[in-house]
């Protein structure tokens, strides 16, 4: 038997309509829904059917969204088992509920509260984040550094080869995405972000999830979960819990993370979730291994 990961996509993955397919051929799923509704006093599942599409994108709501969406197709599947999870920023979440690390009612709450506090920092400083796209990861750290003159700038994401996200207050990011520009990146895109996550203007959003952190029972995983902080498999709560808090100023290691699974033998990689973003950073990471995603019901009923 091959060796599987559920992998959990992250903020960006979102859409209008998620998850109502879910809620409408499954029993579970209609429970989890009006499970989360309840535990947030919000009307999450309707931001999630019916959008509109600039309020889903607001991270207060964003992050519970896709963690939601995440949780209620990893907890229906029937017949398939992981071996390993990992989850790209907010979706480490999912994979720690997955794993059993934190229950769904507490981390389903944990979520939102990360979301608001990031939106929050977001406000009282404001910054931007930056795709670079065909440039070595050396260069574009050596921009980030030169361009830190202007103002905070640091890599965010390691996504894939040739593909690094960049994170910090305007002037730095807009500096370093000049000079990866000048140093031949093939396509530079200014995201369209309410904050500049996993960057030193996160601080703020840090000591309010550690308040939410310590009110979050946490428990032993069953299974490696592939922290974003260190790329590495942890199963300890209380390690769990610290990287959770590093998390949010932290770089996101993708490729370390996924070329860590193959080094352990994972040969097929589940994304699960809403989109296919992590199909795609995976393809390109390992063209060898398999890769496969579960968005819809549809998609659900082959594994039940």
């Amino acid at each position: 038997m091959p060796k599987r990961a559920f992998i959990f996509p992250g903020q960006g993955s979102q859409y209008v309509g998620m998850a109502s397919d879910l809620y409408e051929n499954s029993v579970e799923a209609k429970e989890m829904i009006k499970t989360a509704d309840d535990a947030l006093g919000i009307n999450l599942s309707y931001i999630l059917f019916n959008g509109p599409e600039e309020q889903l994108k607001q991270s207060e709501f964003t992050q519970p969204a896709i963690f939601l969406h995440s949780v209620i197709l990893a907890s229906i599947i029937r017949t398939l088992s992981a071996d390993a999870a990992a989850g790209h920023s907010v979706g480490e979440y999912s994979a720690l509920v997955t794993s059993g690390a934190i229950q769904f009612y507490e981390a389903v709450k944990l979520v939102r509260e990360r979301g608001i506090a990031m939106q929050q920092a977001g406000i009282e400083k404001p910054g931007t984040m930056a795709a670079i796209v065909g440039l070595d990861k050396n260069l574009v750290i050596e921009c980030c550094v030169e361009a830190s003159y202007e103002g905070i700038v640091k890599c965010a994401n390691f996504n894939s080869p040739g593909q690094i996200v960049i994170s910090g207050d305007a002037k730095g990011v807009r500096k370093a995405m000049e000079l990866c520009k000048a140093k031949g990146a093939k396509l530079i895109k200014e995201l369209q972000v309410s904050g500049a996550f996993h960057s030193p203007l996160m601080n703020s959003a840090k000591e309010k999830l550690k308040v939410a952190l310590d009110n979050t029972n946490f428990y032993d995983a069953r299974i490696p979960v592939y922290a974003n902080v260190t790329a590495k498999p942890i199963k300890n709560k209380d390690e769990i819990k610290n990287l959770l808090y590093e998390q949010l100023t932290a770089p996101v290691p993708w490729v370390e993370i996924i070329n860590n699974m193959i080094k352990d033998e994972i040969e097929e990689f589940y994304e699960i979730g809403p989109g296919k973003v992590l199909q795609g950073l995976v393809r390109k990471i390992n063209p060898d291994v398999k890769t496969f995603g579960i968005d819809k019901f549809t998609d659900v009923e082959k594994y039940l």
